[in-house]
């Protein structure tokens, strides 16, 4: 992926995840919209410095031909990026929401449970989507076929 997809993809997934996930904060921790919404977006700059870097790299060791890459790579993918999110997410959530280690743990998990399986749906459509209209339907074009 170039460096303007990449900013794009990452746009895309960090814009749908923060409509979904700061509502059901809200509703789940009886926290204020204002508060949720600042520890959402933090966490979200967070997320993306990381995944930008994340994927690069990820990238660089399992080749850019994305859509192949099957079902267990993509778990994988989705597993170790969560746990290096646990790593750096977990101090600022209880700052700012000024709650105890364990009900941050169980928050914290929580969100990297939906964020797992988000990231494995979103990146596994992102990349059909970008296979189907970027690659293939380019190239049959050019070919004069639909």
């Amino acid at each position: 992926m170039s460096f303007k997809e990449r900013i794009i993809h990452m746009l895309l997934f960090e814009v749908i995840a923060l409509a979904i996930i700061v509502p059901v904060a809200v509703l789940a921790t009886g926290s204020g919209t204002g508060q949720m919404t600042l520890l959402a977006v933090l966490l979200s700059l967070l997320a993306m410095f990381w995944n930008y870097a994340y994927n690069l790299m990820f990238d660089r060791i399992f080749g850019e031909e994305r859509i192949q890459r099957g079902f267990k790579l993509r778990i994988v993918h989705g597993v170790l990026f969560e746990l290096g999110m646990i790593l750096v997410s977990f101090p600022l959530i209880m700052w700012i929401l000024q709650m105890d280690f364990l009900t941050v743990l169980i928050m914290d998990l929580s969100a990297v449970a939906f964020y797992l399986i988000y990231a494995i749906v979103f990146n596994w459509g992102y990349d059909q989507l970008r296979h189907r209209y970027f690659v293939v339907q380019p190239v049959l074009e050019e070919k004069g076929g639909h």
